[in-house]
């Protein structure tokens, strides 16, 4: 929920880079070789581990197709743009720290001109970066914006994995009625071509901490990104939101490509990531998501730990006339987020919608804790023909559970849930179709939802503690509705999803 837009990369140079690319050089031998970079080495060299190459940038220059660039460790202060591929016949190129040394790349007194990573790959294929920590690119110029990783153009097979990515920032003086101007991105993935996609990505077990984004946000997929995994990765500490998936924003050329779609966000942890203190936004916003689906399609939320984010989950459309569609959310773990747990909807009518989209076996612990009133679940403007089951939503001080404001929201599922409020089912508060209830029989009665829906204690093990596992005489063990097209084959452990006569209610199995 960004309401100042983001930064839009239209207009990308889709070339940068090239001048130096896709010539190799005669002392690159065959595809497969192993090379090696060190702060001690010479580009004078033949790039082996006992004659290394010094600089990062002559190896991405050099190396053939399948090659394996091994960085040793110590401080490389440089950018390294990527425009050469690997192939599927010889592997994929690849860089990455040796063995149990960290290459550290360092931005440190690098100027940033417009759009631009410390690591940048340009409209290439088979090509993996693994094991770096990148760090210090800053920049205090408006409308310039750093970014750790920046993968852009079209182009497939990509894997950025185990990289720490921190202290990336623009902290220019952001100007003007919306606040633009400041922004950077600690990975981002553009997809700015049209019907050729960036595709087969895969971003594992990165993290991404400390970073100053303005408008902008931590990992971002916008564009023509169609097929994806982003996985166990650790986003911590931010300044704006944690994990996007992006269309309708002019990135790429054609409208009908312009939606990342077809990819999973699985296994991520999720905290503490927030706009209160961003100069981009008024002092009382409080709209960064942990994870953000923002005019994607086709896409699961799954397994993932979301908390002390000002919302845990959005599923929404910040474009008027376009639909955030077909996004499952499901078996995560959401809880302490200051304005809600899951928001889905416009923020305002004047936005998109969220349609064909399932809200299933989330467990949503005490979110709302600014007292604002949003509870466990937002509810917000044009949401059709979602499917909300098999949750377990536990209110915060304000004792809301559900509220939506919108008497247009049409079509919406709502049913086998598990309800709680500490206090008792009397003082707990529903708001539907700007409607409020207060008690569940009064809700269940006056909205016709949740008619197979339960008011009790789910029995954590250890909530206090983030553990959300289910106690063996919780009143959530084989209450949902086995729904197999929905409910997917794990819980947030991995473990099988159905393991009695019918599925849990909530993440845990």
């Amino acid at each position: 929920m960004k309401k100042f837009g983001k930064i839009l990369l239209i207009g990308l140079s889709l070339g940068l880079g090239l001048a130096i690319g896709n010539v190799q050089t005669p002392a690159a031998s065959a595809a497969g070789t192993e090379y090696y970079v060190a702060t001690s080495g010479s580009d004078s060299n033949a790039g082996t581990s006992d004659a290394p190459w010094k600089t990062l940038q002559h190896a991405a220059d050099t190396v053939p197709p399948g090659s394996k660039v091994y960085v040793r460790g110590g401080v490389y202060k440089e950018k390294l743009k990527i425009t050469r591929s690997g192939s599927a016949s010889q592997g994929p190129t690849v860089f990455a720290s040796y063995g149990t040394e960290t290459a550290i790349v360092d931005g440190t007194g690098l100027s940033v001109s417009g759009n631009e990573g410390l690591i940048e790959l340009a409209d290439v294929d088979y090509v993996t970066i693994q094991g770096f920590e990148i760090r210090n690119f800053i920049t205090a110029s408006k409308n310039a914006v750093p970014t750790g990783i920046y993968v852009h153009g079209a182009g497939g097979f990509i894997n950025l994995s185990d990289n720490k990515i921190h202290d990336i920032k623009n902290t220019a003086t952001p100007t003007g009625k919306d606040r633009l101007g400041r922004d950077a991105h600690g990975i981002a993935v553009y997809g700015t071509k049209a019907p050729a996609s960036i595709h087969n990505l895969t971003i594992n077990g990165n993290e991404l901490y400390n970073l100053v984004l303005g408008s902008s946000e931590s990992l971002v997929l916008n564009g023509n990104v169609n097929g994806f995994a982003v996985t166990s990765n650790l986003i911590h500490d931010n300044d704006n939101i944690g994990i996007d998936l992006i269309g309708f924003e002019g990135t790429a050329p054609n409208t009908a490509y312009d939606q990342v779609r077809n990819g999973v966000v699985k296994g991520n942890r999720v905290y503490n990531n927030s706009v209160r203190n961003n100069p981009s936004y008024k002092s009382d916003d409080n709209s960064a998501g942990g994870i953000y689906v923002d005019g994607g399609k086709d896409n699961i939320i799954e397994q993932n730990y979301s908390y002390n984010n000002d919302i845990g989950v959005e599923i929404a459309s910040e474009h008027a006339g376009k639909t955030t569609s077909n996004i499952t959310v499901r078996s995560n773990v959401i809880y302490n987020n200051r304005l809600t747990g899951i928001a889905m909807g416009g923020y305002d009518d004047e936005r998109g919608s969220t349609v064909n989209s399932k809200i299933v076996n989330n467990t949503l612990y005490k979110n709302d804790t600014l007292d604002d009133g949003s509870g466990q679940l937002l509810v917000q403007h044009d949401t059709r023909n979602n499917v909300i089951k098999n949750n377990i939503f536990v209110a915060s001080s304000t004792d809301v559970l559900i509220y939506n404001g919108y008497t247009q929201n049409s079509g919406n599922v709502v049913d086998y849930n598990l309800y709680f409020l500490p206090g008792g089912s009397s003082g707990a508060n529903w708001t539907w179709k700007d409607k409020k209830y207060t008690g569940f029989p009064t809700y269940k009665s006056g909205t016709g939802n949740d008619a197979h829906s339960l008011f009790a204690d789910p029995k954590f093990v250890n909530a206090t503690n983030g553990d959300f596992r289910l106690q063996s005489s919780s009143p959530a063990f084989d209450s949902g509705s086995t729904d197999n097209a929905i409910i997917g084959t794990e819980d947030i452990d991995g473990e099988p999803r159905v393991k009695g006569k019918a599925v849990n209610i909530g993440a845990d199995e």
